[in-house]
This record gives C-alpha cells, structure tokens and sequence, in this order.
C-alpha cells in the first residue's frame, strides 16, 4: 500500500538524516551546533517533519518548496509538521511555478511555519520551479545562513 511504503520512507529518511548528523558530531573539523538544512522542491517540502522533529538542525532554506498538493498519511502529513517548526527559514520560491503556487502552495506553508516571524522570510523570485536564479539563491541563502549559523571560518 502506498500510504504504508510513503509513511516507511519519511521515518527511513528521518533516520538517516540523524545518523549522518550523528556521524558530523564526531568529525573535529565541522561544528555540530552550527548544522542547516537546505532542500530543493521535495526536500523543501518532504523536509517538514524533520525540521519539526530534530533539534539539531538550527536554520533551514527551503528553494521552491511549499505545502504539496498530495494528500499524504497523518503520521507524515507535511501539513501537520509546519506549525512545530520554531528554527529561522528562508523560503525562496518561482512566482510562475506551477507546481507549488504562490498563493495554494507557498503562502501557506510560509504562514503555517510556528517560526517567529521575524525569523521566517519569503522571497519570490520572477521564476518558475526549477529555474530559481543562482544568483539570488546564493545571496540569499549564504545571507541566511550567515545571519542564524555564523559566517564560515576558513
């Protein structure tokens, strides 16, 4: 059932994200407190539940990810993870993307989000979904994460 192998892989998923940050806590040369997430149209939105669910993560871009269209299980519902999520995110999203609309798909994720708002941004950029411009996505993503992680220490 498809319910059943969807639900399987967000808790697969969900372990393996723990692992691997896990496994950067050992490593001397990353600092673990400083961890972000940064995901692309289904890791945007298939991100929720892990945001809302490990403490470690402490800023998060989402680059054209918003509320999917598709009705999931409960226990993975992206819908039901949003509001738990307190970190800084920064949302930037295509304004002609037809996958996930501006105003069925973006602006409610952006306003379910239980970030404060001043530590949530939306930025929508003349794009679609998948032809966010580079530019504006490393300004803006490089800015957020300086902001709520640190400037990188080279």
């Amino acid at each position: 059932n498809d319910e059943v192998r969807l639900t399987r892989d967000y808790i697969a998923w969900r372990w393996d994200l723990g692992r691997t940050i896990d496994y950067l806590q050992t490593r001397t040369d990353v600092d673990a407190a400083r961890i972000g997430y940064l995901g692309f149209s289904f890791g945007g939105s298939a991100a929720l539940p892990v945001l809302a669910t490990e403490p470690r993560i402490k800023a998060a871009v989402l680059l054209s990810g918003a509320i999917p269209p598709q009705i999931y299980p409960p226990m993975v519902e992206p819908v039901n993870y949003a509001p738990r999520i307190h970190i800084p995110v920064l949302m930037l999203n295509g304004r002609y993307d037809k996958e996930f609309t501006v105003e069925g798909h973006q602006l409610p994720l952006f306003r379910l989000l239980g970030t404060p708002p001043a530590d949530k941004r939306h930025v929508v950029l003349d794009a679609g979904h998948a032809s966010l411009p580079r530019a504006d996505v490393l300004r803006e993503t490089q800015a957020w994460f300086d902001r709520y992680l640190g400037p990188v220490n080279p």
